[in-house]
């Protein structure tokens, strides 16, 4: 499969720092269909250009897949934690304190239309700290 079919793909070198951060696969079960990176590039895809999860390219692994990972990886607090490390990461290289002394609250909502949303669907709301570097993601019910 080629690499780098989109803007939002992990180059090799932001692929090298997000792979150990995520849980290995179940043992036990059938082996996994999709790479991880795939499936990481495919939840990258979303998140940037705000399509709905049915909506992803048939060349990248199947909607259904891929949200099923995002579900598990943000219940499991994992989403939240990666970001946190990488936040930590950038600041450090960016000569600044690990934690941010305040927060930014983007309020540029992205529609979801997954499946069971309701008519009005959903909206993703992002938290960012002052260097605009991602802190939090949520999830929400749109209003109206």
């Amino acid at each position: 499969m080629p690499l780098d079919r989109y803007p939002s793909d992990l180059s090799d070198a932001q692929w090298k720092l997000i792979e150990p951060l995520l849980p290995g696969p179940n043992t036990g079960g059938r082996p996994e269909k999709h790479p991880r990176r795939e499936i990481v590039n495919a939840i990258l895809y979303v998140l940037r250009s705000g399509c709905p999860w049915r909506y992803l390219p048939t060349d990248l692994p199947p909607w259904q897949t891929v949200y099923w990972y995002f579900q598990q990886w943000e219940q499991a607090g994992i989403i939240e934690a990666l970001l946190a490390r990488l936040r930590i990461k950038v600041r450090r290289q960016q000569g600044r304190d690990d934690e941010s002394p305040a927060d930014v609250i983007d309020l540029r909502g992205a529609k979801d239309a997954s499946p069971g949303n309701g008519a009005d669907g959903r909206r993703w709301f992002g938290l960012s700290d002052t260097a605009g570097l991602l802190m939090v993601v949520a999830n929400m019910a749109a209003c109206g």
